[in-house]
């Protein structure tokens, strides 16, 4: 559990490439999350080519630091795969989630860039990936081994303030 307390959004990385083994272990656990009716529509693209971090970087104004991530990883929902239409998003969060996580478990920092449900941020990476209208793009994850300075670690984000118990 103390991977969930260090987490953080790490935005600026090593020149380090991220190793085939721990990519591997990052992807199973994203698809080791919890699914709707399990209904597990997530799909992923994972991007180490220097000319294509550039262009991910392009997303928005808050994704700039993609282009200098020796890794990112596009994670879509297919459609054909949703039987529960309204879901999507949750499932693909957890999977999202997962993958933030397991990063940090593995010494890796990571920084989540949404995209959906904003349709330009979605139109812009179907349009790099030329992807089908039935998938859906749903985040960017840069990963990456932090520089230094920039460490998963504990900040106390604890507020008993926003706790309620039985009514508001």
């Amino acid at each position: 559990m103390e991977v969930i307390f260090n987490r953080r959004s790490i935005r600026r990385y090593k020149k380090q490439a991220v190793e085939e083994e721990k990519i591997e272990k990052i992807l199973r656990a994203a698809m080791q999350a919890p699914s709707a009716a399990n209904q597990q529509p997530w799909e992923f693209i994972v991007v180490r080519d220097k000319d294509n971090l550039k262009k991910l970087s392009e997303i928005s104004a808050y994704s700039k630091m993609v282009a200098e991530a020796p890794l990112a990883i596009v994670v879509l929902g297919n459609e054909d795969r949703m039987r529960l239409q309204h879901h999507w998003e949750q499932d693909l969060a957890a999977a999202t989630q997962n993958i933030l996580l397991e990063a940090a478990y593995l010494g890796l920092g990571s920084v989540w860039l949404g995209v959906a449900p904003m349709e330009d941020r979605m139109k812009f990476i179907a349009d790099v990936y030329g992807l089908k209208s039935k998938i859906k793009p749903f985040c960017v994850i840069a990963i990456g081994y932090p520089e230094e300075g920039q460490e998963n670690k504990f900040v106390d984000r604890f507020d008993p303030t926003r706790i309620h118990y039985e009514t508001y």
